[in-house]
């Protein structure tokens, strides 16, 4: 992150970010003879009350770097991408829906997919937002018609543990406040669209229950947009007999709905409202499933989510035009942007960068097994994005010890990052390259011995330093994702659909991480074969499990060998189209942590933001 800069002034910072947690620690230390130059960060431009040449003793926060952006209105955006103006829905100056009637209306052929990935998550950070921002700027340095498709952060974690998530530094999407509260209002809508479901299912109940739908077979649950431990288990329909009837239920929180990856999967508004229709929202006594249309509520969410559906056109700080739109855990869903948001930045530029959540073993897998087969996409090449800091605590190193060079232990946490690269290019037949997104304290000794690692593999190494230059510091990553989607192309998925359920367990499982196969409580055996009988055993799988380790046991860092994964229960997202595999302990509603990031995040009489990151 170091660079000389024209104007003096540094950050005095050591930036410690989880993609979980995002901390972020300012430090102040005494100078010697020898700076520490990881905790000088450069940022462009003095602070305020700055003297010409003097140091100062604090540092730019995400949202001061945004803010100071010289935004372009979003309709010379909307011309650089090549949206004509029928298109364009503007939502104020800086932020537009586009019309998907524009993926019907358009014969450009696709250009090439990108997905950035990473290893699994810890407390050391990795960056793949940033990454993904990054590249994308990069690749536009290079003269490159490159756009960028994200995921939409989720009011709850940034109020939560994270306080935001637009990428970070230099390398972020802007309005960057916006895009990290309500943003177009699609959140609302899918909740308003998934509560609609409860409440008409609850009011059949009420109603005289024509469908005869067990009250005790309910699986749909209400939503909201904010981590709120308080409301994961509650009764309802207290009071008197018009109030309802009196039954346990619980909330999700918005992200984790169906509706949400049912969204993210449409191709187009037709193809939504079947899909809304086919969810399963209960069992009758009977044992038989109820679903959306069966309560006729199919119609009705389509319409509160017409809007919600189109793309939301913004910019990055160095104006390279980005989707941002939905956004399910990858932990429990597909965990990517919108097919629509992936496919119409096809149509739109020769290059797409795009990502997944968490790391290859979710995000990815996923990505590939999931929404590349229901979309028909094929990704020209994967980036996987790594610290030095987070594969030495892979390597048993406490988070308070990283800073200092450690090749044993960089040694011994290096299988977590070779096991991911090896997933992609043997599993999934993809070209690969290894971003290293670079801390100051990172040694040349560290650096090389993760090239080498590399190496052996066939697979190159790109340090990125997009946090503190931008797209400058994205063009060494840039040139070889370029070079890449030129190579040789041998996609497939990691397991065949028509197999079995428990077949593509175990294949997932021993495949992709490398365990002994899967084991399967009783409860999910009945399960399989009921959900077999029921039509739904040639949908893929989508593992929900932690995002910490290979294993089930998020305590199993690096890349662990001998275990076998257990599946409780299996449940059908027929209108997402595959099946959910609970594993462990997976939360549908994070709760708050105790300091939350809400704490710092104020507004002031002029209506500007701060402490979102």
């Amino acid at each position: 992150m170091w660079r000389n800069h024209r104007k003096p002034g540094f950050i005095l910072a050591d930036r410690l970010g989880s993609n979980v947690e995002h901390d972020y620690i300012c430090c102040v230390f005494l100078f010697t003879e020898q700076i520490h130059s990881s905790l000088f960060v450069p940022f462009r431009g003095q602070t305020s009350g700055q003297k010409k040449g003097e140091i100062t003793m604090g540092y730019k926060t995400d949202i001061e770097i945004a803010q100071e952006c010289e935004m372009k209105p979003i309709t010379e955006i909307a011309a650089k991408a090549g949206i004509d103006d029928k298109y364009l829905e503007q939502y104020g100056k800086y932020k537009a829906k586009i019309d998907y009637n524009l993926l019907k209306e358009s014969d450009k052929k696709d250009g090439k997919l990108i997905l950035v990935t990473a290893i699994n998550p810890t407390p050391a950070g990795e960056g793949k937002t940033t990454t993904t921002v990054g590249l994308a700027d990069g690749m536009q340095r290079m003269g490159k018609n490159v756009m960028v498709a994200l995921r939409e952060p989720s009011l709850g974690p940034v109020f939560g543990v994270k306080g935001g998530a637009a990428g970070g530094g230099y390398a972020q999407v802007v309005p960057m406040e916006d895009i990290n509260l309500h943003f177009t209002g699609d959140f609302h809508a899918i909740g308003a669209a998934n509560n609609l479901m409860a409440a008409m299912l609850d009011n059949h109940i009420y109603q005289g229950n024509a469908l005869r739908i067990d009250p005790k077979r309910i699986t749909w649950k209400r939503v909201v947009d904010m981590n709120d431990r308080q409301l994961r288990n509650i009764v309802d329909g207290l009071g008197r007999k018009v109030d309802g009837f009196t039954r346990e239920d619980g909330y999700d929180i918005t992200v984790a709905s169906e509706v949400m990856a049912v969204l993210c999967l449409a191709s187009d508004i037709i193809d939504l409202k079947e899909r809304l229709g086919k969810m399963i929202v209960a069992y009758t006594y009977d044992d038989e499933p109820v679903t959306a249309a069966d309560l006729k509520a199919d119609g009705a969410m389509a319409a509160l989510l017409k809007d919600a559906l189109k793309p939301n056109l913004v910019q990055t700080l160095e104006h390279t035009p980005a989707f941002i739109h939905g956004g399910p855990f990858a932990n429990i869903a597909h965990g990517c942007n919108s097919v629509i948001a992936t496919k119409m930045a096809l149509k739109l530029g020769d290059y797409t960068v795009t990502e997944g959540g968490f790391g290859a073993d979710l995000g990815a897998e996923k990505f590939l097994d999931i929404k590349c087969r229901k979309a028909g996409l094929k990704p020209s090449a994967v980036v996987v994005v790594a610290t030095v800091r987070a594969l030495k605590h892979h390597g048993g190193v406490a988070k308070t010890e990283l800073n200092n060079e450690n090749l044993e232990a960089l040694e011994k946490g290096l299988p977590n990052l070779l096991q991911h690269v090896e997933n992609i290019t043997t599993v999934f037949g993809l070209p690969c390259v290894v971003a290293i997104n670079r801390f100051p304290f990172d040694s040349e000794a560290e650096l090389q011995l993760i090239a080498d690692k590399c190496k052996e593999l066939g697979v190159n190494v790109a340090l990125s330093e997009v946090w503190g230059k931008g797209g400058d510091g994205g063009v060494e990553l840039a040139k070889e994702v370029v070079r890449l989607c030129e190579t040789e192309n041998n996609f497939q998925f990691c397991y065949d659909e028509n197999l079995s359920i428990e077949e593509k367990l175990n294949t997932i499982v021993t495949k992709i991480y490398r365990g002994e196969g899967v084991e399967l409580a009783a409860t999910a055996k009945k399960q399989a074969k009921r959900l077999t009988e029921l039509g739904f055993g040639n949908l893929p799988i989508c593992m929900a499990k932690t995002q910490f380790s290979f294993s089930d046991d998020q305590k199993l860092t690096g890349a662990p060998r001998g275990f076998k994964i257990t599946v409780r229960n299996l449940k059908v997202s027929a209108g997402a189209g595959f099946i959910v595999a609970l594993t462990g302990d997976i939360m549908t509603l994070p709760g708050l942590p105790k300091v939350p990031a809400a704490e710092k995040i104020d507004v002031d009489a002029t209506g500007k933001i701060s402490g979102l990151f």
